[in-house]
């Protein structure tokens, strides 16, 4: 049966986050936030310095982490809404994606404080207020935190490396690198110009292979991301088949982070 991608091969910007940027860049954005929100709250930011410090932070901490979140969505939305942009503009559409609803949230959240009686005629003030504050805080959000895996890949990241290349027959240096397939002591590597045989280890090829987006998918295949055209599942196993009809299998070992990566 086959299984389609749940990411498209080869979008190296554009490609959605893994379960890890997300854990990564979701749990730093609400830390960031919380900080924030609780030093707010201790020196009685928004003209609430008539409440008791811990009313303060105990009503601006939870506000800044439900307010992070809602940033946070509106990054990742920003993202799929223009996936070649990069982080800087991805984080000036998520602002502005953001700004609108997190106004209105402190807004209504104003009524929970004693003695603090909604007043509709303040709302654009609160929402002027949250398009200065959501740009600030997305833009620092951005600056603290670590690019993702997906935006790491930026155009030319995924090219072979010039030492790989190099133990290649001149026609096939300036092709694509599809994937290495281990034949006793020599390897085959199949590229989008043909194949050859290569006298290299599987362990070497893989380490210099580093810079390109693929991964070891066998103990006798390693195999590049935006070669593969097919993925089929059967009797438990998993094949992938690449651009030029060579199939390679994947075994037990590398299944489960190629399901991670999405590939299967």
């Amino acid at each position: 049966m086959t299984s389609p991608f749940r990411r498209p091969p080869g979008d190296a910007v554009g490609e959605a986050w893994t379960a890890r940027d997300v854990r990564r860049i979701g749990l730093a954005t609400l830390a960031l936030s919380a900080v924030v929100g609780a030093f707010l709250g201790f020196v009685g930011a928004f003209g609430l310095s008539d409440y008791p410090v811990y009313l303060r932070i105990a009503y601006l901490t939870p506000l800044a982490v439900a307010c992070g979140l809602v940033g946070f969505m509106s990054y990742w939305l920003a993202g799929l809404l223009s996936p070649a942009a990069g982080r800087w503009i991805r984080a000036a559409l998520g602002s502005l994606l953001c700004f609108l609803p997190i106004g209105v949230i402190v807004w209504l959240t104003t009524g929970l404080l004693p003695g603090v009686s909604l007043n509709p005629a303040e709302l654009p003030r609160y929402v002027g207020t949250s398009l200065v504050v959501s740009f600030a805080m997305t833009f620092l959000a951005v600056a603290l935190t670590p690019p993702s895996e997906a935006e790491l890949r930026k155009p030319g990241a995924g090219d072979p490396p010039e030492r790989f290349l190099t133990r290649l027959p001149v026609r096939l240096r300036t092709a694509e690198i599809w994937a290495v397939e281990a034949e006793d002591h020599y390897l085959r590597v199949h590229t989008s110009a043909g194949q050859d045989l290569i006298l290299l280890r599987m362990a070497d090829a893989v380490a210099e292979l580093g810079g390109q987006e693929g991964m070891q998918v066998h103990r006798s295949w390693w195999v590049a991301r935006a070669a593969i055209a097919d993925a089929r599942r059967a009797d438990g196993r998993a094949t992938l088949t690449l651009k030029n009809g060579v199939e390679a299998p994947v075994s037990r070992t590398y299944a489960a982070e190629l399901r991670r990566r999405g590939w299967i």
